[in-house]
Formats: C-alpha cells, structure tokens, sequence
C-alpha cells in the first residue's frame, strides 16, 4: 500500500534534474502513504517523471522498491495497493511456453509488470485480483497507461494543467507541480458543478473532482496518454471490468442450488478471498464492530489463523452510538486478542482540524472521523487491517433495500396530491416529540424493528412522499440537499450516474436497481475514500475481502430471498456467520458507524460551527447563498429538527475552503 505521483511534460522549459526535483517534492506529501521508502524516475529523453512512497507489506527488501522497471527494461511502473492472487500469476507465467523469468524478489509489482508484459495491459489487468491503482510508462510506444482496481478501492487523479499531464494518488500531491496560471483562468478553480453533486451526496462522485480540469479514473478503467496527445485532449476512457454487466449477467445465471448450497459456496468464496487477503510480511489485524460484517470477516480469519487473531474497535460513552461492547463479546467468543478505546468528545474534536488535509476535497461523511481512530488505534499495533466494507452494497444490507420498494408498493398507489398532505402532517411535531413517542412504545415495538432516531425517520419518510416513481425515491433516500442548485450561488448540477438511467435500466427490479447504484456511486466515491483516506493517514493498509470481484459475481447471481428475507438483509451472510457466532450476539438493529455530531454541533462544536457558517463570511466567499443555511443553522440549536447532515456537508466545505 503506497502512493504514487507523476506528470507527463511536453514543454521543453524543465530540465531531467528539474523534473526530478518537482517529482521528489510531489511524492514527499504522500508520506503518510508510504513512510518507509521513496524513489522517482525521470525518462532519459525528459518526457516523464514518476515518484513514489512505499509502505513496505510484501517483500520488504530492496527489491520491492519502486519505481520498478521490467526486466526487458520497456516498462516503467509505480503501484499502490494488492495482487492478492499474484502467486497463482506467477505459476502461471512460468508454466508459460517460451518465457524465462528470473526473479529478483517475491514482490507482486514485479509480478505485475511481467504479466503485462507477456499480456499485455488489458488482459493482465483481467487476471488481477485485487485493489490496485498504477501508472505505467511504455518506454518504446511513449505511453503512459493510468489504470484503477474493479471496484475503486484505491484513488487515481488525472488532468491537464497547461502543457503537463499530471497523475497521482491524492490531490495534494498534483497541487505540488509548480503551475502557472495561463491567461483567463487560474489552476486549481473551484467546479461550482461539482459543488453541487458534493451538497447533494455528501461526496464528489467519479469521474469528478472538486477542480475544473481534473478527474477520477472511475473503477474498473484504464486509459492511455501518448507523448503524440496535442496538450488538453481528454485521454479515452476504456472498461476491462463493467459492474453492468456482471449485474446483468448473474441476474440472467442465477444460482439455482439450495439455501444450504449457497451458504457453502459463499463461506467457501470469502474464505479463500479472506486467506489470500492475510498475506503479509508485516502484522495484521481486523476491524471488528460486533455486525455481522466485521465479524464474519474475523470469524473466517480465526479459522484460517494458528494464534489469535489481532481486532480492534472503538467505543463512546454514548449507548446509540455504541457498538464496543458488541465487539467484545464477539472477540471473546473467537478467541480473538482484542483491543478498545473508548473515545470522549475531545479526541472527536481533535481529528476534525485534519479532515482537510487527509481528504483534499470536500467529504462529509461523518464516519470519517471514527474511521480514522480506529485506523489511528489500530496502526498502533498492525501495519495491515482487514475490514467488512462492501458487505451492505453486494449483499443488501441497508435498510433501504426494504424499506424502498415496501414503501413505494404502500405509496405509488395514492394520488400524488393526497401524499403531500400526508408530508405535511408528519412533520407538525418536531423530531424530538416523534422521539419521546417512539420512546414510549418502546416495550410494545418487537427489538428487530427498533430504529435509532425515529424523529429523523419520520421526517425522511415524509420528504419522500411526493415522489413520482421509484428512481426519485432512491435519489432522495441518498440525497443530503434536496435542491443544491439553490443554495450554491451560480449552482448547477453535473449529470452523475444516478441521473442517467441508460446507465442501470436494465436491471428488472427497484431493489436491483438500488444496490447497483450503490456499488457504483456510494461505495466506491464515499465508503472506500473514508477508509482509504482515514487508513493510509496513519499509514495504515486496510483490505475489504468482499470486494474481491469473485465474491461480488456470485452475490449477483443470487435470487433477492437470499439477500433480503423477511424485512432483514444479508441473509446468506448472516447464514454463514451462523457457523461461527450465536445469533444473539449479532441480531440487532442495524446502526451505522457514526457519532453524535447533531448533538456536538449543539454543544461543543457550537462556537466552530458558527464561525464557519457566519453570514458575512458566507457572503465574503461567495459560494453559497446564506439564509437557507443559517435557517437549518437556528432550527438545529433550537432542537426543533435535526440538521445534523446537512450542517455537517457544509462545514466540510467550509473547513476544507479556509485550509486552501
């Protein structure tokens, strides 16, 4: 796990040592990335430069270093992330005819680069199991090939500023190259665009970026930049993993075997997953929450693993944002060498002055900050952690892949109009009195329907009440700000992927459609950059075996009772942890990872908040339209509705602004 940085330079200005040095400065601000070691490379002939930073996991001699360059000496490549399966390529490329490799050393870049170049880049990258990201310089074609892993586990950058093509890991580390503004536009402009998918989703979703000109290699991607490439022209995009159609395709083969068949085809996939994942020359762990995640993961870890397995987690002394004790009593039935932290607001606070420097663009996902201490914990023991992400998108776990289409068979039948009025009289009492109400019934409510802030619920079903069809609901369950466009002076939005049905019609039912969605969007441009991002801070590596594209093809191809079975989700994956864990150990209502934040805002974090989202100084910056702002600002401290989210995504904003 590492980072990587480099830029192609068509203007003769810069000399080999000069690039050299803009290429070492580049590198050196993704430390946090790779502490252990750092290399660059420029091309004899000053075309391109790459840099690197290695967080040292497989191979940790000097063999692994990179830049690396293939033993033909054509290729050039700087990698960040896994081959998981790299050993099984290796037998493979020496079982090949006619090819004669003598290895240096055991690392998987120097795998990868033989493979794409007996391959070739494409095929290779179909051979691959993993979470990569990786630049490659063709010496003799004079291209460079920019290419990202199926599910968008590792980020990758691009874009043009003036005569360079620049391309790195993180944002910070472009803003390195030493740019001059061309006449008419300044580097590094704010996408007001963007802005607006940003205050809709709480993130920035590929292929966007926060800048004008700069982009996101969507997962499963590649494209290629010739040296012959006029200066500006927007490199083509090519797939060699397309999540359509695998969804399209295991919903044509279904799984066809019994429930008992597919609780051992699973259980066998994510162990061989899980076992390839354990991998390393350096200690490993797991994240353990105490869900069902979490804890299959580690319980298939314990199997596998001859001492007990490292886990960790985090507490707060507040209960409906507790899990620790969960986790504990998990641990404590597999056996695992467990550590916690109980977390107090001030150490909450503490992580929220380095947001911006960890994620470079706005990210309001307030699970960033427990993220990053757990991963800041964790990194205190283990260089490498497993971690259950990915389980909710492919096996449908959020609530709303039940409640969704149970909503839309209860509301598509009423008139439109009659549902407004229905809106409309949901939210006469504040949040807080649908609260006690919930509070009250509690003994009558049956504990697997139990729901954390009820108010909040009430209030979102009423919002989407007046939906014309189901698509409308989904964006709405997903959206922060309804109208971003009118609180972003000159706001308009891009066209994502949720915006373009062409992209997901296909798929015969809403449920379907929805967690396709997510593993397009919400997975890959929220979940995985609060992890990749709140990890590699601490220079942490953190691997998601159920991301592992085998695992997510066969979870297509099984029927929706196998994922979503009496009004609960991840069936099968509770089935297979059934093997392992008691179910009361497990069964509870679903909780996110998250903390307090409405009630740190109120309290706490007040006097912060109200600096950043002061009047004047909204006006002074020009971004956004104030009054719609401090309205949510003044009925969030007056209790009347929780504005948590929508407070939070532009504080983000405004704390990522001012750090610029």
């Amino acid at each position: 796990m590492c980072g990587f940085v480099g830029f192609i330079n068509q203007s003769s200005s810069m000399s080999r040592e000069m690039m050299k040095a803009n290429v070492v400065r580049m590198a050196d601000t993704l430390h946090h990335r790779g502490p252990d070691d750092g290399g660059a490379w420029t091309d004899p002939n000053g075309a391109v430069a790459l840099g690197f930073r290695r967080l040292s996991i497989l191979d940790l001699t000097p063999m692994g270093h990179q830049p690396m360059t293939a033993h033909n000496g054509n290729y050039v490549i700087v990698f960040n992330g896994e081959i998981y399966n790299h050993r099984e390529i290796r037998k493979e490329l020496e079982s090949s005819r006619g090819i004669s490799i003598s290895w240096q050393g055991h690392s998987d870049t120097e795998i990868m680069l033989e493979a794409i170049g007996v391959w070739g880049v494409e095929a290779a990258l179909k051979k691959f199991t993993g979470m990569f990201a990786f630049a490659l310089w063709d010496r003799e074609k004079k291209e460079l090939t920019l290419a990202r892993d199926r599910l968008g586990e590792k980020p990758l950058y691009y874009g043009w500023l003036g005569n360079s093509f620049l391309f790195g890991s993180e944002l910070k580390a472009l803003k390195a190259y030493p740019v001059v503004a061309s006449p008419g536009r300044q580097p590094w402009e704010i996408d007001r665009e963007a802005l607006c998918l940003y205050v809709r989703y709480n993130y920035i979703p590929a292929p966007y970026s926060i800048y004008k000109g700069i982009w996101k290699l969507p997962p499963g991607c590649f494209v290629t930049i010739s040296l012959m490439n006029a200066p500006g022209s927007p490199p083509k995009i090519s797939k060699y993993w397309d999540a359509l159609e695998i969804a399209e395709q295991g919903l044509k083969h279904p799984f066809t075997g019994t429930d008992v068949e597919a609780i051992d085809e699973l259980d066998a996939l994510l162990r061989k997953a899980i076992g390839e994942q354990m991998e390393a020359d350096v200690p490993l762990g797991a994240f353990l929450s105490g869900g069902v995640d979490s804890s299959a993961i580690v319980a298939l870890m314990q199997t596998q693993s001859s001492r007990p397995v490292r886990t960790f987690t985090i507490g707060f002394h507040e209960d409906d944002y507790n899990e620790a004790v969960y986790a504990k009593a998990v641990a404590r039935h597999l056996g695992t060498e467990h550590t916690e932290l109980y977390v107090k607001a001030e150490a909450v606070m503490s992580v929220i002055p380095k947001l911006p420097y960890l994620y470079d663009e706005p990210f309001s996902d307030s699970s960033q900050i427990p993220t990053y201490l757990v991963s800041e914990m964790t990194r205190q023991h283990v260089t490498v952690s497993l971690s259950g992400d990915g389980a909710d998108e492919i096996f449908g776990g959020y609530n709303r892949y039940f409640w969704g289409p149970d909503i839309w068979r209860r509301i598509g039948w009423i008139p439109e109009g009659m549902r407004k009025v229905l809106a409309k009289t949901l939210t006469i009492p504040p949040p807080d009195a649908w609260d006690r109400l919930f509070q009250s019934l509690d003994p009558l409510v049956p504990q697997r329907i139990k729901q954390r802030m009820p108010g909040d619920k009430m209030y979102k079903l009423a919002e989407i009440l007046s939906v014309r069809n189901p698509e409308e609901l989904y964006r709405r369950l997903v959206s922060t700000w309804q109208n971003p466009a009118s609180v972003i002076i000159n706001g308009q939005e891009k066209e994502p992927v949720l915006s373009n049905s062409e992209c997901w019609s296909s798929l015969p039912s809403f449920l379907d459609r929805m967690m396709f969605l997510d593993a397009v969007t919400y997975l890959p441009d929220d979940i995985l950059v609060k992890v990749d991002r709140a990890s590699m801070g601490v220079s942490l590596e953190s691997r998601a075996p159920y991301l592992n594209h085998h695992v997510v093809s066969f979870a297509w191809r099984l029927p929706q009772t196998m994922k979503v079975r009496n009004g609960q989700g991840k069936w099968l994956l509770r089935k297979v942890l059934d093997n392992y864990v008691p179910k009361h150990l497990i069964e509870r209502p679903k909780t996110g990872f998250g903390i307090p934040i409405g009630v740190f805002l109120r309290e706490e974090l007040r006097p912060w908040a109200e600096a950043l989202l002061d009047e004047k100084r909204l006006q002074r910056e020009g971004y956004f339209h104030p009054e719609p702002i401090r309205q949510k600002w003044r009925e969030h401290l007056s209790g009347r509705k929780n504005w948590q989210y929508d407070l939070w995504t532009i504080l983000m904003f405004q704390l990522w602004l001012e750090a610029q």
